[in-house]
Order: C-alpha cells, then sequence, then structure tokens
C-alpha cells in the first residue's frame, strides 16, 4: 500500500469512527467555538455549511505566517506561491486545484480575495499585509452565490479591527537574519461615544538571498525587499441601529527580482542551446542571477484604496448594508529569462489596474426564516505593457495588452430552520459581465468585446446537534466569465486568434463535519467531488515572434478529503493539525493529457504548541508547525520529459514567547524554515526552454518583541 492510500484510509476511518461516536460527545466544550462571517453573516464556524478555515490575527506570528502566503502552508488543499512576473508582492492561491498562473490583466482568478468584504481584483500590486488583523478566513470550493464570480475555487477573507473594539496601543518590532527588520504599531481610540479611529503602520525589510553577478551596482540584491504601509479606519455609531466606518489604507514596496533560473541543456532544440548558450553560462548559484540588463533588477508595487461601509438596524428583523471602494494598483518587474549576461531573451514589464465596486444587502432574520440579498457592481481598468523586449536576441520589441470589465450582479440567499435542529438554505445569483480588449504584439492594435452571464446558486442542509455539533450536505455552483488569452502573439499567423473564452462553470458536492465530537478535539471533516467546464488552462510557449500565452480550454473533475483539528492534549498542549487529499482528472486534447497545475495531491500541517504558566503569573508559550506539501506539476501541459514536476517541500517553523506577568509585553525567539528548505514556486516548460520560479523562503532566525499601552 503506498503513503497516500494508508493516508486515504486512515482519515477515512478517523471520520467513521467519529461519526459513529458522536452520540457520546458530552455537553462540557473545552475549546473557544470561532465566530466566521463566511455568510456574509456572524455565525459559530461549526454552524457553516462550507469548508473553512480561520485564523486569529493575533496568533498568525507564532505560526510563523506574516503574509497571505504563509496562510497556504497550513490550510487543507491549498498551495500559494509567489512567481508572476518574477514578483516579490504577488500570490497565486490554488484551492482543491483551481488557480491561475498568470498576472496580465486579462486573467481572472479563480480565487477570489477579499477585505472587509472588497475584492481585490488584482494578484500583483496589492501585497495587503496581515498585520495587526483580526481574523482571516479561507472558503474552499465553489462560492458563486454570495462572492460571485472569479470564487469557482474557493474565497480568502481577511477581517481588520474595527475601530473601538479594542481601545489601545501595540507596537512590534522585529529584527533577524538575512537583514530582517519590521517594524509595525496599532492604535485604537475612542474620540467620543459615537466616534472612534484606528490606525496602524510600519515597515519590512529583508535582504536578499543572491548577487546580481554582472551588475556590480544593482540597487537591490536577488529576493531583497522593503515594503511600508499603512491604514486608518474612522467609525460613527450614532446609534444602536446605524453605523458607518471609512477605511483607507496604502503600500508602497520595491526590491530585487525574484530568484529564478533557465534550464537550456534540457531542451536542446530550444532556441537558446542552438544559440550556443549552455547552463554553465549561468551564474554557479541558482539564486544568484547573471542577467546584465539593469531594468530587469527591480521590483516595485504600490497600492492604495478607500473604502466606505454603512449599516442600518431598520427594526429587530431588517437590515442593510453597502460597501463600496476604489482601490488603484499598479508595479513594475519583469523576466530577463535567458538569466545570462547576453541581451537574448527579455521582457520588461509595468502594469497598473483601477477598480471601482460597490454592494447593497437587504438582510433579515425573521426567526425561523432569514435571508442575506443584494446588488453588485464592479468596474476595473487596467493594462500591462513591455517595452524594450528582446526576443532570441531581436529587438527592442514591444507588447502592451488592456482591458475594461463591467460586471453586475443581484443575489440572495435564504435559510430555514424546519427544526430547531435543522436547516436548508437555497443562493442563486445573476451575473452579467463585459468585456473590452485590446493588444499590441507589434503588429498593429486589436480590440474585440465579449459579453456573458450566468446563474450560480447552491443548496445546503444543515442538522445540528444539542451539544452544538453539525454536520452538512452543500451542492455548491460557481462562475467565472471568459478570459481574452494573455499574450496572443498567435496573432502573427491567425488574425481571429484574439478571442474570449466561454464562460467556466463549477459545481461542487460535499459532505462534512464539524465540532468538538469527543471533549477536548475540535475539528473538522469534509468529502468533495467538483466538477468544471470550459476551464481555461494558461499555457506559455514560445514561437517565431514571441512569449505566447494561450488558453486550453478543458473539463477538469477534482475529488478529495479535508480535516482539521485541534486537540487539547493536556492542560498544557495543543496539538493543531490538517490534512488535505486530492486526486485531479483532466479530460484529454487532442491526444494531450495536461496535468492540473501547482496542485500536490497531499497536503499536510502538524503544529503542537505548549503553554506554561510561571509563578510570577508570566506566561510562556512554545510551538513548532511542520508543513508538507506533495509533489505536484508546474504547469497544465503534459511534459513528457517531466521538467515541470516540482519536488515535495516540508517546511518547520518554530516560535518561544515570554508573556509579562502584567499581558503588557512579549519576547520572542523565532525560526522560520528552520531547515532552510530550499524548494521551487513554479516551473514553465515554454518549448525552447525552462523556466524555473525559485522560493524566495530561506531559514531565517530572529527576535519580536510587542508592547500595549
Amino acid at each position: 500500500m503506498t503513503n497516500k492510500r494508508r493516508l486515504i484510509t486512515a482519515a477515512i476511518a478517523s471520520t467513521s469512527l467519529l461519526s459513529t461516536n458522536f452520540i457520546y460527545a458530552q455537553e462540557e466544550k473545552l475549546l473557544e467555538e470561532i465566530t466566521v462571517t463566511a455568510t456574509k453573516r456572524e455565525q459559530s464556524i461549526y454552524e457553516v455549511p462550507i469548508a473553512i478555515s480561520a485564523f486569529d490575527g493575533d496568533k498568525l506570528a507564532e505560526q510563523g505566517i506574516i503574509d497571505i502566503v504563509d496562510i497556504g502552508k497550513f490550510v487543507p488543499n491549498l498551495n500559494i506561491t509567489q512567481f508572476s512576473a518574477g514578483h516579490n508582492s504577488s500570490s497565486n492561491p490554488f484551492i482543491r486545484g483551481i488557480g491561475l498562473q498568470d498576472h496580465l490583466i486579462t486573467t481572472d482568478p479563480g480565487i477570489s480575495v477579499y477585505v472587509d468584504g472588497v475584492y481585490l481584483g488584482r494578484q500583483v500590486g496589492q501585497n495587503w499585509n496581515l498585520t495587526n488583523i483580526e481574523r482571516v478566513e479561507v472558503l474552499r470550493g465553489p462560492q458563486g452565490t454570495l462572492y460571485g464570480r472569479n470564487s469557482i475555487g474557493g474565497a480568502i477573507n481577511i477581517i481588520t479591527k474595527d475601530p473601538g473594539s479594542d481601545p489601545g496601543a501595540k507596537v512590534s518590532i522585529e529584527a533577524g537574519s538575512r537583514d530582517r527588520l519590521n517594524g509595525d504599531f496599532y492604535a485604537d481610540v475612542a474620540l467620543s461615544e459615537t466616534l472612534a479611529f484606528s490606525v496602524t503602520g510600519g515597515f519590512k525589510k529583508r535582504g536578499g538571498i543572491g548577487d546580481f553577478t554582472n551588475v556590480p551596482n544593482a540597487s537591490f540584491d536577488v529576493g531583497e525587499n522593503e515594503e511600508v504601509f499603512s491604514r486608518i479606519a474612522f467609525k460613527y455609531e450614532p446609534s444602536d441601529s446605524f453605523r458607518l466606518v471609512i477605511a483607507a489604507d496604502a503600500n508602497d514596496g520595491e526590491g530585487g527580482l525574484r530568484p529564478y533560473d533557465t534550464l537550456i541543456d534540457e531542451i536542446p532544440t530550444g532556441s537558446l542551446f542552438q544559440a550556443g548558450f549552455r547552463n554553465s553560462d549561468q551564474a554557479p548559484n541558482p539564486f544568484d542571477n547573471a542577467t546584465a540588463q539593469v531594468d530587469q533588477t527591480v521590483v516595485t508595487n504600490e497600492a492604495s484604496g478607500i473604502s466606505i461601509t454603512a449599516d442600518w438596524d431598520w427594526s429587530e428583523t431588517l437590515a442593510s448594508k453597502i460597501v463600496a471602494s476604489q482601490r488603484e494598483s499598479e508595479y513594475q518587474a519583469g523576466l530577463d529569462d535567458d538569466s545570462l549576461e547576453a541581451n537574448f531573451l527579455a521582457f520588461p514589464e509595468q502594469g497598473d489596474a483601477d477598480q471601482t465596486s460597490i454592494e447593497f444587502q437587504l438582510n433579515g432574520d425573521l426567526g425561523s426564516w432569514d435571508f442575506v440579498s443584494g446588488l453588485y457592481y464592479y468596474e476595473e481598468e487596467g493594462s500591462n505593457s513591455q517595452v524594450n523586449t528582446f526576443f532570441n536576441g531581436d529587438g527592442p520589441g514591444t507588447f502592451f495588452i488592456g482591458q475594461e470589465v463591467e460586471s453586475y450582479a443581484v443575489f440572495a440567499n435564504v435559510g430555514f430552520d424546519l427544526t430547531e435542529q435543522f436547516r436548508l438554505a437555497v443562493g442563486v445569483r445573476y451575473t452579467e459581465d463585459e468585456k473590452d480588449a485590446e493588444t499590441d504584439v507589434g503588429i498593429g492594435l486589436f480590440t474585440n468585446s465579449a459579453e456573458f452571464d450566468e446563474v450560480s446558486w447552491d443548496i445546503s442542509a444543515t442538522y445540528t446537534f444539542d451539544n452544538g455539533n453539525s454536520i452538512y450536505g452543500a451542492i455548491q455552483n460557481g462562475y467565472q466569465s471568459g478570459q481574452f488569452p494573455a499574450r496572443p502573439f498567435c496573432l502573427f499567423g491567425d488574425a481571429n486568434c484574439f478571442f474570449a473564452s466561454d464562460n467556466i462553470t463549477a459545481i461542487n458536492y460535499e459532505v462534512g463535519i464539524k465540532g468538538e465530537w469527543i471533549p477536548g478535539l475540535q475539528m473538522s471533516a469534509a468529502f468533495f467531488y467538483t466538477e468544471y467546464e470550459d476551464l481555461p488552462y494558461q499555457v506559455s510557449t514560445t514561437t517565431g515572434q514571441g512569449f505566447a500565452t494561450t488558453n486550453l480550454v478543458v473539463e477538469q473533475t477534482s475529488v478529495g478529503f479535508e480535516w482539521e483539528s485541534t486537540l487539547r492534549v493536556t492542560d498544557y498542549l495543543l496539538l493543531q493539525s490538517s490534512l488535505g487529499l486530492i486526486e485531479v482528472d483532466v479530460d484529454e486534447q487532442d491526444g494531450v493529457q495536461p496535468e492540473a497545475p501547482l496542485t500536490p495531491e497531499v497536503t499536510l500541517s502538524i503544529g503542537p504548541e505548549f503553554h506554561w504558566t510561571l509563578e510570577s503569573g508570566a506566561g510562556i508559550t512554545a510551538r513548532i508547525d511542520y508543513s508538507y506539501r506533495d509533489e505536484m506539476f508546474g504547469e497544465p501541459s503534459n511534459d513528457p520529459g517531466r521538467f515541470t514536476q516540482i519536488d515535495s517541500r516540508e517546511l518547520i517553523n518554530a516560535n518561544i514567547s515570554y508573556q509579562s506577568p502584567d499581558d503588557k509585553w512579549s519576547l520572542s525567539l523565532y525560526g522560520r524554515n528552520i531547515t532552510d528548505e530550499r524548494y521551487d514556486n513554479a516551473r514553465l516548460n515554454t518549448g525552447d526552454y525552462v523556466l524555473r520560479i525559485l522560493s524566495n523562503d530561506p531559514s531565517e532566525f530572529g527576535l519580536r518583541f510587542s508592547t500595549t499601552f
């Protein structure tokens, strides 16, 4: 029996054991239930008929989590990488085999990211900081009813702290190896009985992992990163029935191109090999970079936004809400694909995106009935341009792609309590999307437009036992509008190739159990089966004219199991664990068997946490977190040489903290990736060479000091 089959067998056996013994669970709950807003209303995490993971914002640092990418190390069947345009601020989440490998404006992510109800449309340039936040929620499976388009794989919610909820101030500083220096502050101040504000800000600095060997005066090292960020929010609450929150945020980062190298010898028929280049012409250390193109060594990102959230309680049974936002972001990045001193393959890039969104909700709680309903509008305009590009030594050339999107939706989700324990819920959403795209690959401007519409729906049933534990079954539907090709160099041979793919749809069948079935064991388990239709895989190849990315449209089926638990072993020891198992089947395309990209079959994490209280009243907490991601493929295309296969990886973080007796300050010793595991983020086989994007995550050790006042 293989290790994967043993894991599956153990998972099924554990779930069966719990389901057959739930009647013995006691009324006493030894662990605190978590409240989430996954269904756009506050609920116990046990009550939500969705596979969901939740992270307490104040405890993220103890797990070694400093950004959204780190969240992907601890959630079952979630994998988050960074590689878009060689940028350090990008994030590419994949949930249950669904995500996005690209970042250009005509490609939409399959996983939606929200901050306080505001959708973030772009992956690059909006490096949202997880400092001083309330909670992170990861919803797995299609979320097409409440979260709409671009959530066919799931959604990630970031919830910030509410002004006035935790008066006081906090300052933290962190210093460690690799020139790590972080500092941040948070203040929550009540100006009057009706007005409060909160402000957070800080900076992050991390040194590089390699040198630009042919640019001695480079502004940054490979992988180096510096960022400043801030957020301010005002809350006006003149009565119990009305609340207004106005928030603004901004971040500004710059650094060195992320580490990568180019495998040349593996493709002897490729243009680099035929031109006489070899792997040995690159820097001997793959974390160094031998480019001589100065404009390819620096990456930057800026983003800012403002949001307005207004809540009205019209009566004890009826409420409304408005969430309006405007955001803008821009970045500079790109890759010198050859990683050589020669200017043979170079794609410097700039991108920008502006978005406006507004959502109106009308919600009610009518006793045995409740509902969440609303109207939604989203508009985005953005572009990506490449100037002074070189392809196979020819240049300088140019490339441009732009897109405008308008999206409209109306949605409703209605729940009905058939009994005190049995609940049914039904949701539906209608969406219309309009896209206007344009591109110039060096032979003139091409334009095209497309309109899409779709009805998304879901239905769920939840049975909650007297002790609060629950079992659920759900059928979820998701939708994503079609996409124009990202790099349509196919226009050289086909003037009609610049068109959008069809609507992308998903339907998910899921059953799960949640709760504290055994005193001291808080757990959730889910089995799922998901079908995707007209799913576009982004496939990149080199042509005689440029680096082309086209859509390979496939049918995909995913089946799997997920487990999360917190076990109170003793009064001093907690053990958190997660396990994800997935099998993805993709229909054959023209004799080629594609592989689901960036989707490990096994994801696993284990985190023991020890607590001691000293006689003085001070506390000591020690935690070790182990994360495993199975081998996977870096891109969807079939690769006979298996050059795009990524090896499995094991990461270990450690943290030990001392909390003062008066809870006013703490001092922590941390280690991230303490075994210095070096791993690949992605691999792309263009047919001419293999681009290997390396992790920017070497071992790091340091101290963190926090004080409140």
